[in-house]
Order: structure tokens, then C-alpha cells, then sequence
């Protein structure tokens, strides 16, 4: 018989083991946005989403897969791989910035998008694309660059979130200086806050099919 110490020592080793089963883990392969270029370790993007989440009840863990300079094109080349070292449940897409940076056509951001879903799609993972609104006064540039992420969205049944920058946008321009850093391009700690705000929901959403799928498999 085993003594009844040793299975109370046992049961306590077991339940952090079974708390880790069921957190859900997003990862959030993207650029600068992404990795918290120019803030503190808990001001970016990832972070404060992950508190975000887990103030609103989620068992969730973040992790950051930016790289500063990334473009689609080297999300396409890297996806796999980070699937692969970091188990995900589900991932977040933010790439697109450097790409409208570079003043590329939209095709080709398109074209790698796609193939960053599809190889999720091919790893049996729900995903959540997060699109760049280009700001641009010709609407026809500006029209075609959002209509990416729709499409994309549509073609590959994942879940869309339009704008990362959004928020801020919709602020007067006299008014955006304390949630951009002084380049005028990355957001503030204020600015990820608000941005986050506007995510969430779309997160929740990503982690509710998360959920669903391994009731889908438990049943």
C-alpha cells in the first residue's frame, strides 16, 4: 500500500501537469508589433494581451514569435518551424507593416499570407489574421491593401481582425502622440493598451474555437 503522504506528494506533482494540459497557448508570430520594439519587456504587444486575456478569466499563455524587420515573406519561411518548437493551439498572424514599408504590390503579401495559412491550416491549427490598414489618400492603394485580409479570411475560414493600428487611427492626429513612440510608427505602451482593447475580442474568439476543438476530441 502506498502511504497516503506519498499520494498527497504524488496528486500535487500531477495537478500542475494537468493545469498545463489545459492552458491554451497562442502563438503570435508577426513583426516589430509583435516582438515590443522600443518598450519594456511587459509594455508590447504580447504581454499585455496575455494579461488582458487572463484578467478576463482565460488560462492562456502568449508566446512571442516577433521579429523585428519580418516580413510576410519571412513569416512564410518560418511558420512551420515555429509551429513546430512551440506547440500552439492556435496562432495569431501580424505581418504586413514592413511589406507596405517596402511599398510592395499587394500580391505578394497576399501570396505569403496565404501560404502561412496554409501551413497552419496543414498543422490542424485555428488561426487569427490581424491586418495593416495602409494609410494612404489614393483609395484605390488603400482599398486594395485592406481587402487582403478579407479575402484571405474567407479563402482559409479564419478568423479576421481588419486593422491592428485602428484605434489609433481613429484618434485626431493631434491627439496620437502619446500613443506612438517617437518615430511615428510603433505604438506606445498607451498605444499597444488600446490596440489590445480591440484585439481582445478577436482573441477570445480564437481561443473559444481552441476550446471547442478539444471538446470536439474529449467527446
Amino acid at each position: 500500500m502506498i502511504p497516503r503522504a506519498l499520494c498527497f506528494s504524488i496528486a500535487l506533482a500531477v495537478l500542475p501537469l494537468a493545469a498545463a494540459a489545459d492552458q491554451v497557448r497562442l502563438l503570435a508570430i508577426g513583426d516589430s508589433l509583435t516582438a515590443g520594439y522600443g518598450l519594456a519587456p511587459k509594455e508590447g504587444l504580447v504581454p499585455q494581451l496575455q494579461g488582458w486575456l487572463r484578467k478576463r478569466g482565460h488560462d492562456v499563455l502568449v508566446l512571442n514569435a516577433g521579429i523585428s524587420g519580418d516580413t510576410t515573406e519571412g513569416g512564410a519561411k518560418r511558420v512551420t518551424a515555429e509551429i513546430r518548437a512551440n506547440h500552439p493551439d492556435a496562432v495569431i498572424v501580424e505581418l504586413g507593416g514592413n511589406d507596405l514599408l517596402m511599398d510592395l504590390p499587394p500580391r505578394i503579401p497576399e501570396a505569403n499570407l496565404d501560404s502561412i495559412l496554409t501551413q497552419i491550416d496543414a498543422a490542424g491549427l485555428p488561426a487569427l489574421l490581424v491586418g495593416i490598414g495602409r494609410p494612404e489618400r489614393n483609395e484605390r492603394l488603400r482599398r486594395s491593401w485592406a481587402e487582403i485580409w478579407p479575402r484571405l479570411g474567407a479563402r482559409h475560414g479564419v478568423l479576421v481582425h481588419d486593422n491592428l493600428y485602428g484605434p489609433l487611427l481613429l484618434l485626431p492626429e493631434s491627439q496620437r502622440a502619446h500613443v506612438l513612440q517617437e518615430d511615428h510608427i510603433h505604438a506606445s505602451k498607451a498605444g499597444v493598451a488600446m490596440i489590445v482593447e480591440a484585439l481582445g475580442p478577436r482573441v477570445e474568439a480564437l481561443i473559444a474555437e481552441v476550446e471547442a476543438s478539444k471538446l470536439a476530441v474529449g467527446g
